[in-house]
């Protein structure tokens, strides 16, 4: 594990996902296997099974089947650390402006940030809250989540399904409007 220190690991994206999910970091098991979110007692891959982001629980060898679903993962900050609390603020800030270029490029409906503290330092709210947020990048929406982590004891397993599913449900109803508007932009295009 301790070779893995300061590694990065491939973001699994791909243009227009329906949300692209922003861990704060890899942490070392995940730089030592190459697999986003790969600790055992991390939360995040039964966050995604239980709030209904995918049709059953998937392993972190598995990651490459979410865009599939529209969905991705990548980070805030790329290099691998044993804790967050190693990363210094001026990496967040640069994390926080290359994850912005990076969302302008792929354009996902949703970035959705896995980390309270990770998103109001990279991205300069420091009173921003978990949930939809006001600002946008581009036409991306912003939703924060709590981190995963199994070591985020405030949140339990059922409070973080739940805090997933709502932004599914939102992510949803986004996509329901687009579907709207392509099809009327279609009829509309048919018409003329």
């Amino acid at each position: 594990m301790a070779a893995a220190h300061g590694r990065t690991i491939p973001d699994v994206i791909g243009p227009n996902l329906r949300v692209l999910f922003c861990g704060i970091n890899p942490g070392l098991w995940s730089g030592a296997t190459g697999r986003h979110f790969a600790r055992p007692g991390n939360r995040f891959w039964p966050a995604l099974y239980a709030s209904g982001f995918t049709p059953r629980l998937l392993a972190p060898a598995e990651q490459d089947a979410l865009t599939a679903l529209g969905l991705g993962i990548t980070n805030v900050v790329a290099r691998t650390t044993a804790r967050a609390d190693e990363l210094s603020r001026d990496e967040y800030v640069a994390g926080g402006a290359a994850l912005t270029a990076k969302v302008r490029t792929y354009r996902p409906a949703w970035l959705a940030v896995l980390g309270i503290g990770a998103y109001r330092t990279g991205f300069g709210r420091p009173k921003a809250a978990v949930g939809r947020q006001a600002e946008t990048i581009g036409d991306t929406r912003i939703w924060v989540l709590p981190n995963p982590s199994g070591l985020n004891a405030h949140w339990t397993a059922a409070a973080l399904g739940e805090a997933f599913a709502e932004l599914r449900t939102a992510a949803a109803h986004i996509e329901s409007e687009r579907s709207k508007t392509a099809r009327t932009e279609t009829i509309g295009t048919e018409s003329t």
